[in-house]
């Protein structure tokens, strides 16, 4: 295995706002402090966090992750729950063997039933979720260990 060096964090639509969107649901951090504690507990590995409510560009992101071998730790948010595409494209990174691990803030099997479904969970190589910031931090945790 070859040490990790960066990680791609992947984050879906509205993620962008956190810090002011449903705080009981999804707490009052934002993005900008999610990178910092991300970089602090991976020092000396670049993560390079992203967001986007366009599905387009984040399936981009992850073709980009093939061709540069990049682990990612993905959000979907909403598109967890139909995009297709993006299942797709979550399916060329593991085929690839490149480790893809779907996170999320709360627990989707907590919440509403359309939640309950994830069309990424099946091509993901695991799932994280219901703690918040602790989803990814316990993601990296695996990435890095795995290296």
């Amino acid at each position: 295995m070859t040490a990790v060096t960066r990680v791609l964090v992947l984050n879906g639509p509205n993620l962008n706002r956190l810090g002011t969107r449903e705080p009981t649901i999804y707490g009052t951090a934002t993005l900008d402090e999610l990178r910092a504690e991300l970089g602090a507990a991976a020092e000396g590995v670049e993560i390079d966090l992203r967001q986007s409510n366009d599905e387009a560009e984040l399936i981009g992101w992850l073709h980009e992750a093939v061709d540069a071998r990049t682990p990612v730790i993905l959000n979907p948010a909403a598109f967890t729950h139909y995009s297709y595409a993006l299942r797709d494209a979550v399916a060329l990174v593991t085929e690839a063997g490149i480790p893809v691990i779907e996170v999320h803030l709360s627990n989707p099997h907590a919440r509403e039933e359309f939640r309950h479904t994830s069309v990424i969970s099946g091509v993901a190589t695991g799932v994280i979720a219901g703690f918040g910031f602790g989803s990814y931090r316990l993601a990296l945790d695996h990435l890095l260990r795995r290296s």
